[in-house]
């Protein structure tokens, strides 16, 4: 396009009025002409089209390809957390219906009333030897029938006797290849209620699991018959069955004055006769 050059002067007589028009009315057609042409190019060009795949998965009707129906496209595509599945993450663990309580942890059998080993007896050799002779009754009801001579060797004796239920023990675990023995101690001139409680506990529980108990007495004590045994110098007995619960327990004693070689008395009679020393269950 041209124009006239229009000096600035203030005496100049204005352009003729064509001068003036013609210029702005030939601009406005080219740009109308140009605005035209933009609006066919732009009308012939096709727009952007979303992916048909895309489209399809997230809005079945077609419609919604403004914002909003993005929005509603995405609404659409997310599950629904409510009715969706629940999957827990691998590795994690589940919850499980508790069992019945019944099933919960299963009850240990109650101990017999009564209840006596199968033992081979034997007298002590010698008169030191009833340490020896007493363990190798209690190992018999484990079917291991060592000689007293060899069991006194694994118990230290010697011609003062046995040391304590420590040594019995000891030689009882050694021999059973087990850590089933242990020691108990009565410290007093007498035994308390407690320690004749767990003296009975302590043999119906090892007779119960096939344990013939060695006991370390000392003093005088009256059986069941009413037949008296004094050992005031120390003695080692086997209990090897017990009665009424373990209120009773039977005796072997491989130095009975009687030559009967076993008794019953009670538990607290022979919890009382062991005070001052021990016994092995």
């Amino acid at each position: 396009m041209s124009y006239l050059y229009k000096p600035r002067h203030q005496n100049q007589s204005p352009a003729p009025s064509r001068f003036r028009v013609l210029p702005i009315a030939a601009a406005a057609a080219v740009l109308g002409v140009t605005a035209a042409v933009g609006v066919a190019v732009h009308a012939s060009t096709p727009a952007p089209v979303a992916d048909a795949q895309s489209v399809t998965s997230a809005d079945p009707s077609g419609t919604g390809a403004g914002p909003a129906g993005r929005d509603r496209q995405r609404t659409q595509a997310a599950p629904d957390a409510a009715s969706a599945p629940s999957k827990a993450p691998a590795g994690t663990a589940t919850s499980k219906p508790a069992p019945p309580a019944a099933s919960a942890s299963p009850t240990k059998p109650a101990a017999p009333a009564e209840k006596e080993l199968a033992y081979r007896f034997a007298w002590q050799e010698n008169f030191y030897y009833c340490g020896p002779a007493a363990t190798r009754i209690a190992l018999t009801a484990r079917s291991m029938y060592p000689s007293q001579s060899e069991v006194a060797q694994s118990l230290h004796t010697t011609v003062n006797g046995t040391n304590s239920a420590d040594d019995t023990t000891r030689s009882l675990n050694e021999y059973t290849k087990t850590s089933f023995y242990k020691s108990h101690f009565i410290p007093g001139q007498s035994a308390t209620q407690a320690e004749i409680d767990q003296m009975q506990a302590d043999v119906v529980n090892a007779i119960t699991n096939g344990y013939a108990v060695v006991a370390n007495i000392a003093g005088s004590t009256v059986d069941d018959k009413g037949n008296s045994h004094s050992y005031p110098g120390g003695h080692y007995l086997t209990v090897v069955g017990y009665l009424d619960g373990g209120k009773t327990v039977k005796i072997a004693d491989p130095a009975d004055a009687l030559g009967v070689g076993y008794y019953t008395l009670t538990t607290a009679k022979l919890a009382h006769w062991t005070a001052l020393r021990g016994y092995s269950a």
